[in-house]
């Protein structure tokens, strides 16, 4: 079959079997609640919105579209990227847009990414983690709707939800519509941290006064900042956005493409929000390694620990990673039960907290880096006081009650 006959077919199909709250619409400013969606317990697989094309491709039809996407927008098993699977279904895309670590998601950690042209597509690829985040008006030139479909973590100092903030920005102020294709959150059945102090702390790995672990997925992170009005001037962007099919917060996912080069592993992407803080102190994670965000040690605690790795240069993961050629010696958790910690619901501080007590150069265990992760100097000041675990969780109240209560308007899931 053609392109243009399955393009036919499938939007026949649509008009048969669309369903609203499938498609959902964002809320509107003068809107006060939002009702949660009631999602029904079943036994069919996740559908993440890439898939569920019978929903939004009818609505792409003469349109110009831009994408935001890297190597997790794929659609299907056989995990054909979206842009390719668009393209042949006849969908006019015009640029390309790609978030850190490049759209083909082979960009090393924090490595600066130039515009380029996609030798697949020969399409424009504009980066937003190059000379800027956010797109100018020239990238935006010939586009009436932006489509962002990125997988993420739920975890505050993953860069892509600051991406997302600034192309909504972008789209509100040259009044371009933006589809967001919702994921699931791997890491959804959380949410805990310290709020991040937007007066002292923001940067691109914290820009929204939120705990560490949100809880949500990108489709209603993205509500969030609309409806908060996070946005620069208050501004708000015209969002449309297609739900996750079979879907609830609770169900395990595992993600079939790596979300960045660091986290390969299903282990590591459920350690990363829970092990981060350690970017922000003189041990390693495990970067240069093919085990990064699995393992934590350092030089100095050789007397310490038996296990033992070595940072190495890893071109496409980690050109330079901290502590390189040097044997680093803690942490294994390869093999750790996350479902310890899934449990519990709660932010793992124990392994920060004990690995401070016992490094021996205390002075130096932390780096400016570290408040930046944190979204607060606070952390910080409570570890090195030796406040109990009890302690510190105390005092993200009554924040995070706060936020709690905020984000359940936003909700699109159970």
């Amino acid at each position: 079959m053609t392109g243009i006959k399955l393009y036919t077919a499938i939007i026949a199909l649509s008009l048969l079997f669309l369903k609203c709250d499938d498609f959902a619409q964002a809320p509107k400013a003068s809107t006060k609640t939002i009702k949660t969606v009631v999602v029904k317990k079943t036994t069919a697989p996740i559908q993440p919105a890439a898939d569920r094309l019978d929903l939004y491709l009818p609505y792409l039809k003469g349109r110009k579209i831009g994408v935001l996407i890297n190597q997790t927008s794929i659609i299907g098993t056989n995990k054909k990227p979206l842009v390719d699977s668009l393209l042949k279904l006849g969908v006019d895309i015009k640029k390309i847009y790609g978030p850190e670590h490049g759209f083909r998601g082979n960009a090393s950690d924090g490595a600066t990414i130039g515009n380029t042209v996609d030798a697949v597509t020969g399409l424009p690829a504009i980066s937003l983690y190059g000379k800027h985040f956010k797109p100018t008006p020239e990238d935006l030139k010939g586009i009436d709707l932006m489509i962002f479909d990125v997988q993420d973590v739920g975890t505050r100092f993953y860069t892509y939800v600051s991406t997302l903030h600034y192309v909504m920005e972008a789209c509100a102020e040259n009044n371009i519509e933006l589809m967001v294709l919702d994921r699931p959150n791997p890491n959804g059945v959380y949410v805990d941290g310290p709020i991040l102090d937007t007066a002292g702390f923001r940067s691109f790995v914290g820009m929204h006064p939120i705990p560490v672990l949100h809880g949500m997925t990108i489709a209603e992170y993205a509500q969030m900042i609309n409806g908060q009005g996070w946005l620069k001037n208050k501004v708000r962007c015209k969002l449309k956005i297609v739900k996750v099919g079979n879907y609830a917060r609770t169900m395990d996912y595992v993600l079939p493409v790596n979300p960045s080069p660091n986290l390969n592993t299903a282990q590591s992407i459920l350690l990363y929000p829970h092990i981060c803080f350690f970017e922000g102190t003189k041990l390693s994670l495990g970067r240069g390694t093919l085990f990064p965000f699995q393992v934590v040690g350092s030089p100095c605690l050789k007397d310490k620990y038996n296990f033992n790795f070595k940072p190495v240069s890893i071109p496409g993961m980690s050109d330079k990673p901290p502590l390189q050629d040097s044997v680093c010696y803690g942490l294994d958790l390869k093999n750790y039960n996350m479902q310890t910690i899934r449990n519990s619901g709660k932010l793992n501080l124990a392994w920060l907290i004990d690995m401070y007590k016992i490094y021996p150069d205390k002075a130096h265990f932390f780096t400016p880096y570290f408040k930046r992760l944190a979204g607060t100097d606070e952390l910080r000041k409570q570890i090195v006081a030796g406040k109990t675990e009890a302690e510190i969780r105390q005092s993200w109240e009554p924040g995070l009650s706060k936020f709690k209560a905020m984000r359940t308007k936003y909700l699109l899931y159970n």
